[in-house]
């Protein structure tokens, strides 16, 4: 637990063999449930996140691929059935060790604390964000950071980043809507999940989390950027009618 809060972190992973025991290992011991969800890897993901060993953890198998939005929303759901107090915690973290455990409390703290529905972790402050960030990844990010922003009317610098937070009462709202598994499945899911949120006016909050980038490698391309901006542009349209 976290400041009275039940803690579960959602790992969705394709073809993460090589990593994902690295990323299980590193979660502190306050963490209380862990659902890695593998996205019909055609590698062993699935068994080695279950040699890890480690009571929290429960594997989720696609049996087909669903793309990561769709990944993280099974974690949910399962995740909803694993706590019950509206401040508990719902982290994603993915499952190729590109976010930080030593951010988890700063990720965590503002829902656990009842300041937030849903946070986001913030990358482009880091100060070494330059040199690690690729520039074609932190230009993009910008850019579509800057869109999400006007499109859902509320300041978001770093829409893409996929460290957050959800609590449990925001996600059993967007489940009860039918919102939850509505939400775009593959990438331009951040951008819709943060349409849903604005248009319900569920707080959202940003906080630092530390780039990392080793040797993963980044399954987004440049066929995805074009559907990610017309996503966007229907996220305008979804939270002016929510709020009209």
């Amino acid at each position: 637990m976290f400041a009275d809060a039940h803690v579960v972190v959602v790992v969705p992973a394709f073809e993460e063999e090589a990593r994902i025991a690295r990323v299980l290992h590193t979660l502190p011991g306050w963490v209380d449930h862990v659902v890695v969800v593998d996205d019909n890897s055609r590698d062993r993901t699935a068994e080695a996140a279950e040699n890890v060993g480690d009571p929290r953890v429960v594997v989720l198998r696609h049996p087909e691929n669903r793309g990561v939005g769709a990944a993280i929303v099974s974690g949910y759901r399962h995740a909803l059935t694993q706590t019950e107090g509206e401040r508990d915690v719902l982290v994603v973290m993915a499952g190729d060790g590109q976010m930080d455990p030593a951010d988890l409390p700063a990720v965590v703290a503002p829902i656990a604390r009842g300041e937030a529905g849903y946070v986001k972790g913030e990358r482009f402050s880091a100060p070494d964000v330059g040199a690690v960030m690729p520039k074609a990844r932190r230009l993009g990010g910008a850019v579509f950071s800057r869109l999400t922003s006007w499109a859902i009317g509320l300041p978001i610098h770093d829409s893409q980043c996929g460290y957050t937070a959800l609590s449990r009462a925001a996600c059993q709202r967007l489940a009860r809507d039918g919102a939850l598994d509505a939400l775009w499945p593959r990438y331009g899911y951040p951008n819709d999940l943060l349409a849903q949120l604005a248009a319900r006016r569920i707080s959202i909050a940003e906080v630092p989390v530390r780039p990392i980038y080793a040797d993963e490698e980044s399954k987004l391309r440049l066929w995805h950027l074009p559907r990610i901006a017309r996503i966007i542009a229907k996220s305008a349209w979804t939270v002016r009618i929510a709020r009209s």
